[in-house]
């Protein structure tokens, strides 16, 4: 007799679940409370792409003790937070740094898009771009966007 192994086909039945791309909406779900202000589907596209091109010139601070030793410095750019880390406690300190610094900041739903986007397997909870000449236009009009959001309470 030989065993019949059902478990690897339901995996693979999830994996292939999860592969797919989740629309704005889905990732909207899992926000967390503090993920104010959030970036339109329209910004959050535009965020990756200036992303992208700052990580071809290494001009991106991931992670959050990397970007917090770099805001405590006085280091300029846009700060990307993960409107779905868990637990809060993990970054929650890092808008009321961005604030004293004077450092715009914005929350987009998904932190595996936001490490996708920095061309890494693993998810990010919070990148801060900063800018360079190569990409300025894009920075530009990301910065002048997230500027526009209104801030929270």
């Amino acid at each position: 007799m030989t065993k019949v192994k059902a478990v690897p086909e339901e995996s693979e039945a999830q994996a292939e679940g999860c592969s797919e791309e989740r629309t704005y909406e889905e990732l909207l779900v899992n926000l967390n409370p503090i993920a104010q202000p959030l970036a339109s589907r329209r910004l959050t596209r535009k965020l990756y792409k200036c992303i992208k091109k700052a990580v071809k010139r290494k001009q991106i601070r991931r992670g959050v003790k990397e970007v917090q030793k770099f805001v405590n410095k006085g280091e300029k750019g846009i700060m990307v937070l993960a409107g779905d880390t868990l637990p809060i406690e993990v970054y929650c300190h890092l808008p009321v740094m961005c604030e004293d610094q004077n450092l715009p900041y914005v929350y987009i739903p998904s932190k595996t898009d936001l490490g996708a986007a920095t061309g890494s397997k693993r998810p990010t909870c919070v990148i801060m771009v900063k800018p360079h000449e190569d990409y300025q236009e894009a920075y530009d009009k990301c910065l002048e966007e997230v500027q526009a959001l209104p801030t929270p309470l």
